[in-house]
């Protein structure tokens, strides 16, 4: 897969795969995130161009809004991406509070498909939107677009507000395979949808920029 985002014209590559969670997804547990990590290295050490992999997790959301590892192993990734894939059920109130407290955690840097809606499939859960990106605002978190055309998730409305309150959006193919990369253009005609511009693209970030941001602590 990196190859292929490689030679598809790609600065860089952020790989994110389930956390341990996730085991109907593969989710990796501890070991094989340190496996990844090596092969990572490996890789990284052979493009010659600049192209660089990020080590990242898109890391379940748990009932409670705590992360799904260990602080010592989160401090080691590029960046966390932070989602609720399970225990949909909730009220408006439930998933706002459990959404901002994963947001409020130091290591998470973007927050994954905010609502959890599969389009004609899944209505998302209900959530006051204004204060969870005004969360995101406070800790310098960015919101996902998530491309995937199943998803579409930020809904296109929210971003307006998002970019009223200097929130960066992160348009992310959600790829299961080599070629979902390119649903990135979807995500990219929602956001237009929404007005997006790209000062608050965190996609329009070069190689070097976004290896800074990813380091900006909270």
């Amino acid at each position: 897969m990196a190859d292929y985002v490689h030679t598809s014209g790609y600065a860089y590559f952020v790989i994110s795969d389930h956390s341990k969670s996730a085991g109907y997804a593969g989710g990796l547990n501890e070991d094989r995130v340190l496996m990844q990590w090596r092969e990572i290295d490996v890789l990284n050490a052979k493009y010659s161009d600049g192209f660089k992999i990020f080590k990242s997790i898109e890391s379940d959301i748990l009932v409670d809004g705590s992360l799904d590892y260990s602080d010592e192993i989160l401090a080691q990734f590029d960046l966390v991406i932070s989602s609720i894939h399970s225990v949909l059920n909730m009220d408006e109130e439930k998933a706002t509070q459990r959404l901002i407290k994963a947001v409020e955690n130091p290591y998470t840097k973007i927050l994954g498909h905010p609502t959890g809606r599969l389009l004609l499939a899944r209505p998302g859960y209900p959530v006051d939107y204004k204060k969870v990106i005004d969360a995101c605002a406070a800790n310098g978190v960015a919101m996902e677009l998530n491309a995937n055309p199943q998803r579409l998730d930020m809904d296109w409305t929210w971003i307006p507000y998002a970019m009223n309150k200097n929130v960066m959006v992160s348009i992310n193919p959600d790829a299961h395979s080599k070629e979902s990369i390119h649903y990135v253009k979807y995500g990219v005609a929602v956001a237009r949808k929404g007005g997006l511009t790209a000062d608050f693209c965190l996609n329009t970030l070069s190689a070097n920029e976004f290896s800074e941001w990813c380091k900006n602590k909270k």
